[in-house]
């Protein structure tokens, strides 16, 4: 069953999320949960799903970056967001841990924020330890768009939205950066703009 996405001003998306037991996880409640997530997932389409998005203060998120997603898009830019696919899986109670110090300016979106995107700063390599839908642990390690995107979900998660984190002059609508930035390297669009007003960098 596809799922109403919250918008931001929802108080359950500045919410932290509480954690599941063993019990919960593997009950048919949490399960059609999962299911209805991964089905609006893919019906909006997204590449992560967080259970507060759909309004359950619920340590869940679904993850998935289907290669048909960006098959358009220039090798160039694969390259540099180092994009490739994810297959499908569920984090639950994550813990998060920063790997190295190197760090990736792009522009992120959020379907909670629905038409909107800006320039947001993460960490380019983590290591997360979670529970999966079976309530087994596992250990995630991820670089480039596919840290990108575990990080923005587990921000979900304890109430922080990427608005939080962004380069707040880089905030657009979609349409305009469409009109203005689109195919401009994320440094330039910096740049022009910390010319114009002193954004940070």
């Amino acid at each position: 069953m596809r799922l109403k996405i919250v918008q931001a001003g929802d108080p359950v998306l500045r919410t932290q999320a509480r954690r599941l037991t063993h019990e919960e996880i593997i009950s048919d409640e949490i399960q059609r949960l999962i299911g209805d997530m991964r089905e609006t997932m893919r019906d909006a389409p997204g590449v992560g799903l967080a259970a507060p998005q759909v309004g359950a203060s619920l340590q869940i998120a679904v993850i998935e970056d289907r290669e048909e997603l960006f098959s358009g898009l220039p090798e160039q830019e694969l390259a540099e967001k180092e994009r490739r696919p994810v297959p499908f899986h569920v984090i639950i109670n994550p813990e998060i841990t920063l790997l190295g110090d190197d760090w990736a300016d792009f522009y992120e979106s959020c379907l909670s924020l629905s038409e909107f995107s800006a320039v947001v700063p993460r960490a380019r390599r983590i290591r997360i330890g979670c529970l999966d839908e079976n309530a087994e642990s596992r250990s995630i390690e991820a670089s480039g768009w596919y840290a990108r995107i575990l990080q923005h979900e587990i921000d979900h998660l304890h109430g922080t939205l990427y608005i939080d984190r962004m380069d707040s002059r880089t905030f657009t609508s979609l349409d305009n950066w469409g009109r203005f930035w689109k195919g401009k390297q994320v440094r330039e669009i910096i740049k022009d703009l910390a010319g114009t007003s002193g954004l940070r960098r």
